[in-house]
């Protein structure tokens, strides 16, 4: 036997140890993640971030690990936007999404036909804009390369359609284009349906449907379309009592013209 041979052996052992340790971390991760989703806890979110961190520390080409990391630091971003706005809350929030761009980044290095962390990137470069010109000729190209391989690769995937919705209902300031991102959100829905009919691995995503059902309200409401709208907001709240967006968009389009 050669003698590099005892020294490759031990280089495998540890390097399948490694990903053991990852897979288990990913799994508890994953698990606190959609306690906290459903519950809307801030601080849970950070404590599934910690152990996708520790994934990644333990098996860094995991493209499972990073797609859960940004995914939790993308929603870890949005819980802080929710609490009171402060400098340091901004300095958090930036933070917060500073780190899911990077592990998404990575993610997509790993895998480039990962279609959701393709419409994650594309969605928060859209954030990063921000209505600035300057920003939009900065951030824009990526917004749309992100989003284009996110539907060339995702196109029945239910969070890819609802991230590409968020998008286009951010920029859309005509009821024609309220209506397109209308269409786009619905869609989702449909595909959420259908997922919802699957069962789920225990990595597998499933989260966005109640935040797609409350953007189906916001644009509804939009439209002056005050009806649909609280259908939709209480459709969201069935789905997710803690989503704040949706009480207060029913208070809004419930309450005397």
């Amino acid at each position: 036997m050669p003698r590099s041979m005892p020294l490759m052996m031990l280089c495998a052992a540890l390097l399948a140890q490694a990903d053991e340790r990852a897979n288990r971390l990913v799994g508890a991760g994953v698990a606190e993640f959609n306690a906290a989703y459903q519950a809307w806890d801030g601080a849970r979110f950070a404590a599934a971030s910690e152990l996708f961190r520790q994934a990644v520390s333990h098996a860094p080409a995991s493209g499972a690990a990073l797609y859960w990391l940004g995914t939790t630091e993308f929603h870890r971003m949005l819980r802080l936007e929710t609490e009171v706005s402060t400098r340091a809350r901004k300095s958090e929030v930036d933070a917060a999404r500073e780190a899911a761009l990077s592990a998404l980044t990575r993610a997509v290095q790993l895998d480039e036909r990962h279609a959701e962390s393709h419409a994650l990137l594309g969605t928060l470069y859209g954030m990063k804009i921000g209505g600035s010109l300057l920003r939009a000729a900065q951030y824009g190209p990526r917004v749309q390369k992100h989003c284009k391989k996110a539907l060339e690769l995702g196109a029945d995937n239910p969070r890819v359609r609802y991230l590409i919705g968020t998008c286009q209902f951010h920029v859309a300031r005509r009821p024609a284009a309220r209506r397109e991102a209308l269409a786009t959100f619905l869609e989702a829905e449909k595909l959420f349906v259908l997922e919802a009919r699957r069962p789920v691995g225990p990595l597998e995503p499933r989260w966005g449907r109640s935040s797609c059902l409350t953007f189906i309200g916001r644009t509804y409401e939009a439209l002056g379309e005050r009806a649909e709208a609280a259908d939709a907001f209480r459709r969201a709240l069935a789905e997710h009592p803690a989503d704040h967006w949706a009480k207060e968009g029913l208070e809004r389009v419930t309450a005397n013209p």
